[in-house]
């Protein structure tokens, strides 16, 4: 699944966070002071400080692209590798783009509780000119955004033909597998779509994490308690860990049979559609009782993962309505108390939201995360068989259809 379009991906993968942890070190203990080395700041008009951000990161993101495709040549390494490096910069990128709105929002809502205070306070040039400061950045995130979206897609397409190619050329040790067929044409892309999901939305949550972390860490010092407990430092950020682990543990709790069913669901909705391709060429087969004992595993099955996602969803859309509130209920001493602007309660709630969801990744994530073990389960069968071991009991299960 990784090998047919990663080279060494265990080591990839290991190398690609030891790098970034020694390159954010680097650059907080170390070259966070250096002026802009390049002199190009002047020229392009940036602010020395942050243009020298940028060229460190696409410094640190090309010098780690250019060495794996030294090290270790691979036929898909421009798209597994300079392509994953270029999704994760654009994906910092537009985390910085973010902080740069977290900011745009203090400034704007102190302009506007400035000019609602006193009539005249704010001329109408200085308010448009703050909208026109967000219009330039949101530009930038969408036209970002949209480029991102469009590689993005080649690439999973790309890692589609890598697993394809794998699979085809093996096909006579797979083909006797349940739905061969079916995981080759469908899993194989849904396994690509997803990973290539997961795995930007686990990179932005940890960046998001970095870049907002130290913000609502310096915002809490407008917090002077929390309410029922009294006084915690840095309390916003203890109320957003402790959010977070408390969603995911009973998220996991209410779905942990759910990538089992998934899988279930899989393999007698494959059975049921082979049994109807067959009937195509051959009329002793689809026969009305086959198909309606076929049918009905496939109702069971259904009808189970409803009854599962009825009180996972329950859990899940209670615990994500009740975090809307959370950052309120928690400044509420702090508002009452008169204790900040508003232009500062509205980068407090941004900055603990963004915190809060980065922490809840595996809370938002959980139903795709089902989805990908089910999958992964069908192609690991896959792998099973190409190399010989013995397949996962859950493939020589078989259903039992209920007597009416």
């Amino acid at each position: 699944m990784f090998r047919s379009f990663f080279p060494h991906p265990r080591m990839f993968v290991l190398s690609a966070i030891a790098w970034a942890v020694v390159c954010i070190l680097f650059w907080n203990f170390v070259a966070f002071d250096w002026s802009e080395p390049f002199g190009l700041a002047e020229v392009t008009g940036w602010e020395a400080s942050i243009f020298w951000l940028y060229e460190f990161v696409a410094t640190c993101y090309l010098s780690f692209a250019l060495f794996w495709l030294w090290y270790a040549p691979h036929p898909w390494a421009r798209w597994s590798i300079a392509g994953s490096t270029a999704i994760v910069f654009v994906t910092w990128f537009q985390v910085q783009l973010d902080v740069m709105i977290n900011e745009w929002f203090g400034s704007f809502y102190d302009m506007v509780q400035k000019a609602l205070a006193e009539p005249d306070a704010v001329t109408t040039g200085a308010y448009y000119g703050q909208l026109f400061t967000f219009l330039k950045i949101a530009m930038v995130f969408i036209t970002t955004a949209v480029l991102a979206s469009f590689f993005t897609s080649h690439y999973v397409f790309r890692w589609r033909t890598a697993l394809n190619d794998h699979y085809v050329a093996l096909w006579p040790k797979i083909r006797h597998i349940e739905g061969a067929s079916q995981r080759i044409q469908e899993d194989a892309m849904q396994f690509a779509k997803i990973m290539e999901t997961l795995g930007t939305r686990l990179i932005d949550a940890a960046m998001t994490l970095v870049a907002f972390l130290p913000i609502l860490w310096g915002l809490s010092s407008f917090i002077t308690e929390l309410p029922l407990v009294g006084h915690v430092p840095q309390p916003l950020v203890f109320v957003a860990i402790l959010w977070s682990v408390l969603g995911t543990t009973l998220l996991a709790l209410a779905g942990y049979r759910l990538p089992g069913l998934e899988f279930r669901n899989q393999r007698v909705e494959a059975a049921f559609r082979k049994e109807l391709v067959l009937g195509e060429d051959d009329s002793d087969r689809a026969r009305p009782p086959t198909l309606s004992q076929l049918f009905a595993n496939v109702r069971r099955n259904y009808f189970r993962l409803y009854l599962n996602y009825l009180y996972f969803n329950i859990v899940r859309y209670g615990y994500l309505q009740a975090g809307v509130i959370l950052p309120y209920i928690a400044l509420g001493p702090t508002i009452v108390a008169s204790g900040f602007t508003l232009g500062v309660m509205q980068q407090i709630i941004r900055a603990f939201g963004r915190v809060e969801s980065s922490f809840q990744f595996l809370v938002q994530s959980w139903t795709t995360i089902v989805d990908l073990m089910s999958i992964y389960k069908r192609l690991k069968a896959f792998e099973a068989a190409i190399e010989g071991d013995r397949l996962a009991a859950i493939e020589f299960e078989t259903e039992v259809v209920a007597q009416p």
